[in-house]
């Protein structure tokens, strides 16, 4: 059942990848054992490839839709019986920004590796990501931009983080492709990836150093 999980993520099926959770879970198994069994080494294979050249940006959305049909299965399970994801991240486009493909892509990632992630959607005010920092309580705030003209609101989110006085919380990573690793540092960023990929690794190594 593992298998038949890990390989419907791997080739974007989504249909199988429910019907693989559903029969596993009436088998017995639980909902972590999914995750760490299954869906986190295919979203890491998913990644290998598509550092590889093999996989380019369709089979990122497959796989990541796949992966968010198993996990509508097993969320509330979770819920239910308390137990958690690890590191919580937030996620959204900065405001004036309507692109998420991008964005959406680097949270099916960061969610099929086994992070608990709070998606903003596109055109989120600073105003928005203080409030969720707030409610939500992440370790990791990710800004997506994919324009030019919009880079400047990351600045200004972080500025906003700063006033509101919970910078020191989080780890802000931010990216998108007129993003550079100069540009993150220029804002006080904590780092930039530019791949999907790249900012689960990112994710990972800041929470560990954390």
């Amino acid at each position: 059942m593992l298998t038949d999980l890990h390989d419907a993520i791997l080739a974007g099926d989504a249909k199988k990848a429910h019907a693989s959770t559903q029969a596993a879970i009436e088998a017995g198994m639980g909902p972590m054992e999914l995750i760490s069994g299954a869906m986190v080494p295919a979203m890491d294979e998913v990644g290998r490839l598509f550092e590889a050249e093999e996989y380019f940006v369709p089979e990122l959305l497959l796989a990541g839709r796949a992966m968010k049909s198993a996990m509508e299965l097993l969320r509330p399970l979770m819920v239910a019986s308390g137990q958690k994801l690890g590191t919580r991240v937030v996620i959204g486009t900065v405001k004036g920004d309507l692109h998420d493909i991008g964005k959406n892509i680097v949270a099916s990632m960061l969610e099929g590796s086994g992070l608990d992630v709070i998606d903003l959607g596109a055109d989120v005010t600073p105003e928005k990501f203080v409030s969720a920092v707030h409610e939500q309580e992440p370790q990791v705030v990710c800004m997506s931009a994919l324009l030019t003209v919009t880079m400047p609101a990351m600045k200004t989110t972080i500025e906003a983080l700063k006033t509101a006085g919970v910078r020191e919380r989080v780890k802000v990573l931010i990216g998108g492709a007129p993003v550079t690793s100069q540009y993150a540092n220029e804002i006080g960023a904590d780092g930039y990836s530019d791949n999907a990929s790249g900012a689960v690794t990112l994710v990972k190594s800041l929470f560990a150093a954390a």
